[in-house]
């Protein structure tokens, strides 16, 4: 989704479709994301986002030429049934306890034999929120490592809920109202849940609220609410050949399927994928385009075949490029292609995917005269696609800012794969379609600032502000690590590219830079993925690819060093060593500082420059703690002051702390207080990573 700017600060509720922001009233709000579902190219969303573990081994120094392989449909389906017949013995392996079962989501394999398979998890028969992995396992059937989005141990004291089903209800739609919801009811009667997508889990119920968003996006609010004490816990919005005369990029072919003496938009060559008229209605499908001739549009608004030929263009084209680039057959791997929907409501400035109808949807923009159709555009929407059905990245938070950095990654390379003269491939988001009304970008990857909102490195506070500025930092890193730093033209375009700590860095090329993020989303992020998370899941990535040793690996360090995560090899980074505590300590009311503590030791000499401090701590207001990190000596050193303006729910952020003058070696404390009344919480787990 694609957003214009809009400098409000909104609720935490997660508004994935939404054009503009709102002020956040409330001071106790519950905390809010999103479960990858319905996703728009304008959105708001803000919230702070949870640690990834690292994956569970080390990529050889030389590489394992570990690319995926393509995988037919019914390739794909044995390795399912495979791991289907073998997900009991999984969990057992796993240490999972006797109330858990594996929910097979899906699976790639690499040339070597190596199997990745995600997984969804339940608890005692109830779904469980938060609770996915990733198991990565050797040609031999010998399990090598494990990615998971939760570090809890998953388990409640019981599954019968106290709260009345009623009250989950009234709490959901009192959520949609305080969204500014048109016509909100309830469009799926609450669910008991396991909630684990944040700190400790708990019984819960997840509520669906239906009809349409403030803007007219259709609306799919989910509201997760403690079963015990009727908390809300969670938000989220879950709505993300022929001839064609395009709007956007010239005349090209189509491929369109013959009934009798009549055509329509159904591309029988990539799993049947149809582009449909709304209309300017706002529900159902619409009407399949059709004609007497097989020539779509005249490139003109006006026609409204021209935008549908722009849409079945570039669904094509996405489908292609993940089948020909990454060897996946449609966006679940299944052969199966998703749908369009084009002339969506009545200047609607907006086009989002929709998890709950697997298609795409575009508005045709002010006056209704620029339809939000262009490649990138089209891509940028099938890709929320991909992701909900891989890493399911949380539309919220750090996780959110890589959900939507990744809808524009490929949304540029989809560009650059289409090699189109009428639409050159660059590093600009939405240049065609002119939502901004001078001419001007929706968001530079080069310098994100350029926009006048989005940030251009990582900062520990990123995870709070709107995941489409948030995102600025990874389309950086990604920029960096194909082109590099400083000034260049290509296609056309001048880019002038700057770094965090003012050094350069070297890309390695597009083609090489997109095969790592997409062997990390699909193999090595999970929904609960930060930047912290990403670098070591990347650093994985090109590993594998091309060996921890190569100027790849060293790019991909020297890159994410470009945008402040990590540091450059020679000058610390290169993954680290880390150091962790994952024991819960509960942290009172108003109350006196408690602490948990990390021994370290085989350090030699000091702790670093840049030594990295990672908190995990589910907090019902985060304005309230005052945390410190404690060296062996007593010294410490302030993380985060309490401010009463710093109105967001947790602290999972990771700090750089200048250690130099301390010994490595010994016991490190981090020392949390809360010095307000109101609010609880506990800290979840933490670690120091080494460079």
């Amino acid at each position: 989704m694609l957003r214009r700017q809009s400098h409000r600060r909104t609720s935490h509720a997660t508004q994935r479709s939404r054009t503009t922001q709102r002020s956040h009233s409330t001071r106790r709000r519950a905390a809010a994301g999103a479960l990858v579902a319905v996703t728009a190219l304008l959105a708001a969303a803000v919230q702070t986002g949870a640690a990834t573990a690292a994956p569970g081994k080390a990529p050889s120094a030389a590489g394992k030429g570990s690319e995926s392989v393509s995988l037919s449909p019914a390739q794909r389906a044995e390795l399912i049934r495979e791991a289907n017949a073998t997900k009991a013995e999984t969990a057992d392996d796993l240490g999972l306890g006797a109330k858990e079962k594996l929910v097979v989501r899906d699976v790639l394999k690499d040339r070597d034999g190596t199997v990745h398979t995600r997984y969804e998890r339940t608890y005692d028969g109830l779904p469980v929120l938060g609770g996915d992995l990733v198991v990565e396992t050797s040609g031999s059937g010998r399990t090598e490592g494990v990615v998971k989005a939760t570090r809890a141990t998953v388990k409640v004291a019981t599954t019968k809920a106290a709260l009345p089903v009623a009250k989950a209800e009234k709490q959901a739609l009192s959520a949609a109202a305080a969204e500014q919801a048109e016509s909100p009811d309830v469009a799926r009667a609450p669910r008991k849940v396991v909630w684990a997508a944040s700190g400790e889990p708990v019984l819960a119920y997840e509520t669906v609220v239906g009809g349409f968003q403030e803007d007219g996006t259709p609306q799919e609010l989910h509201v997760v609410t403690d079963a015990t004490t009727g908390a809300k816990l969670y938000e989220w919005q879950a709505i993300e050949t022929g001839t064609g005369n395009t709007v956007y990029s010239g005349t090209v072919d189509l491929t369109t399927t013959q009934s009798g003496s009549t055509y329509n938009l159904t591309d029988g060559a990539r799993g049947g994928h149809k582009t449909y008229n709304l209309n300017r209605g706002t529900s159902g499908t619409g009407t399949l385009f059709s004609g007497s001739d097989d020539v779509w549009g005249n490139g003109s608004p006006s026609n409204l075949e021209s935008a549908a030929a722009d849409a079945h263009y570039g669904a094509a084209l996405t489908w292609d490029y993940y089948k020909n680039v990454h060897g996946r057959t449609g966006i679940r791997g299944d052969g199966v292609g998703a749908y369009s929907r084009v002339h969506y409501g009545n200047n609607y400035v907006n086009a989002f995917w929709s998890d709950s109808c697997f298609c795409m949807t575009y508005g045709d923009g002010s006056g209704n005269a620029n339809p939000l159709t262009s490649i990138d555009v089209a891509a940028h929407e099938m890709t929320h696609g991909l992701t909900s059905n891989t890493a399911g990245l949380n539309y919220s938070g750090e996780s959110g800012g890589l959900n939507e950095a990744t809808s524009d990654i490929f949304g540029s390379t989809v560009e650059f794969y289409a090699g189109n003269s009428s639409d050159v491939g660059d590093y600009l988001i939405g240049e065609e379609i002119n939502i901004n009304g001078d001419g001007t970008p929706l968001r530079y990857m080069d310098q994100p600032s350029k926009d006048g909102a989005s940030k251009d490195s990582w900062y520990s506070g990123i995870g709070s502000i709107d995941v489409h500025y948030s995102s600025g930092p990874a389309n950086h890193f990604f920029y960096l690590l194909s082109e590099g730093s400083g000034s260049k033209t290509i296609n056309g375009v001048t880019y002038n590219s700057p770094t965090s700590d003012g050094l350069p860095v070297t890309g390695i090329g597009r083609d090489k830079a997109e095969k790592i993020w997409f062997r990390a989303l699909t193999t090595k992020f999970t929904s609960t993925t930060n930047y912290a998370g990403a670098r070591t899941g990347s650093l994985a990535a090109a590993g594998e690819l091309y060996g921890t040793t190569s100027a790849e690996y060293t790019a991909v360090q020297n890159a994410w060093a470009g945008i402040n995560v990590g540091a450059r090899p020679g000058g610390g980074g290169g993954g680290g060593t880390t150091f962790e505590n994952t024991t819960a300590v509960s942290i009172p009311d108003n109350g006196p500082a408690v602490f948990s503590s990390i021994t370290v030791s085989g350090r030699a000499g000091n702790a670093p420059s840049n030594l990295a401090v990672a908190v995990d701590i589910t907090h019902t207001w985060r304005g309230d703690l005052v945390i410190d990190l404690v060296a062996p000596d007593g010294t410490a050193y302030r993380l985060k002051n309490a401010s009463s303006s710093d109105s967001a729910d947790n602290v999972n952020e990771t700090y750089t702390v200048n250690a130099s003058s301390e010994v490595a070696n010994g016991t490190w404390q981090l020392r949390v207080q809360d010095t307000a009344s109101l609010d609880t919480g506990r800290i979840n787990g933490w670690s120091l990573t080494f460079p």
